[in-house]
C-alpha cells in the first residue's frame, strides 16, 4: 500500500496562480488522490498595517524594492501552528532564488524524504536577509536566468516532485524512465502511425524483441546525450553509472 504523501506550504502574493497546478493534469490528479497536498498563505495577509504593505525601500539605495522580513516571519509561524494542529512534521524552508542551488531530478527526488516542503514565493528586487539568514533551509534556483517571482519556479518544483510520488502518474515506471533519471537524456518516443510524412518508426521498434529494444534504446539515450549534454556524460563516468557496453558505444561516437 502507498503511504507517500508530500504536503506543500506555498507563501505567495497570488496564490490564484496555483490553481493550474492544483486543479489540471498530473498534479491536478494527485491532489485528487490525495497524494498530494497545496496549501496556499498570502503573505498580505500577515502585514500588520492597513495597507498590507509587505516590501519597502533597500537601504543603501539601488533600484526595486525588498520583501520585508516581518511579515514572512508571521506567515511561517502560522503555517507552524497549522503543521501543529494537523499533526504534520515539518520540513525544511525553501526559498526559490537566482542565488540557490540548480534544481536538477536528484533534488526533486531527495525533497520527496522530506513529506513536507514549505516554499517562499520571492517578489521584487529580494527578500531581507536576514529573513533568510534565520529561516530559509534550502535556496533553490531553477536556472541561470531571473522571472517576476517565485510562483512560476516553485510550480515548475513541485511539479517534478508530485510527478516521482508512487501512484502520480498512470505507469510508475514512466518516470523510471524520464530523462535525467538514470544520468542521460532520454531516448526518442514514436507512436502511430507507422509511416509519417516521408518518415517511420525505427524497425528495430517494430520487431517485438525487447532485448534489442532496450540496447537501441540505451544507445539512442547516449548518442543525444553525447550531442546536446556532454557535461552529463562527463558526470555519469563520474558516478559509475555506465557499463562497458556504454563505454564501447561512446568510443564510436568519439571517433
Amino acid at each position: 500500500m502507498n503511504t507517500t504523501k508530500m504536503d506543500f506550504d506555498v507563501l505567495t502574493l497570488f496564490p490564484e496562480m496555483f490553481d493550474a497546478l492544483t486543479q489540471y493534469g498530473v498534479t491536478g490528479r494527485a491532489c485528487e488522490q490525495g497524494l498530494t497536498s497545496v496549501t496556499t498563505w498570502n503573505i498580505r495577509d500577515f502585514s500588520d498595517d492597513s495597507r498590507k504593505t509587505v516590501d519597502d525601500r533597500a537601504y543603501g539605495g539601488g533600484p526595486g524594492m525588498v520583501m520585508m522580513a516581518k511579515p514572512l516571519d508571521s506567515c511561517l509561524e502560522a503555517i507552524g501552528r497549522s503543521h501543529l494542529n494537523q499533526g504534520i512534521n515539518r520540513g525544511p524552508v525553501c526559498l526559490l532564488s537566482p542565488q540557490g542551488e540548480p534544481f536538477s531530478q536528484k533534488l526533486a527526488t531527495d525533497i520527496i524524504s522530506y513529506r513536507q516542503l514549505t516554499l517562499i514565493c520571492g517578489r521584487y528586487e529580494a527578500v531581507d536577509q536576514r529573513f533568510i539568514d534565520a529561516k530559509v533551509d534550502l535556496e533553490i534556483s531553477i536556472g541561470d536566468f531571473v522571472v517576476s517571482g517565485g510562483e512560476l519556479p516553485a510550480m515548475i518544483l513541485m511539479d517534478a516532485v508530485i510527478r516521482l510520488i508512487p501512484g502520480a502518474l498512470g505507469d510508475e515506471d514512466s518516470a523510471l524512465q524520464d530523462s535525467f533519471m538514470n544520468g542521460l537524456l532520454d531516448h526518442p518516443h514514436f507512436t502511430r502511425p507507422e509511416i509519417y510524412g516521408n518518415k517511420s518508426v525505427p524497425d528495430v521498434l517494430l520487431g517485438g524483441h525487447h532485448a534489442k529494444i532496450a540496447d537501441w534504446r540505451r544507445q539512442k539515450s547516449l548518442e543525444l546525450t553525447f550531442k546536446r549534454r556532454p557535461d552529463l556524460i562527463v558526470k555519469a563516468r563520474a558516478n559509475g553509472l555506465l557499463s562497458p557496453k556504454d563505454e564501447a558505444f561512446l568510443k564510436t561516437l568519439e571517433s
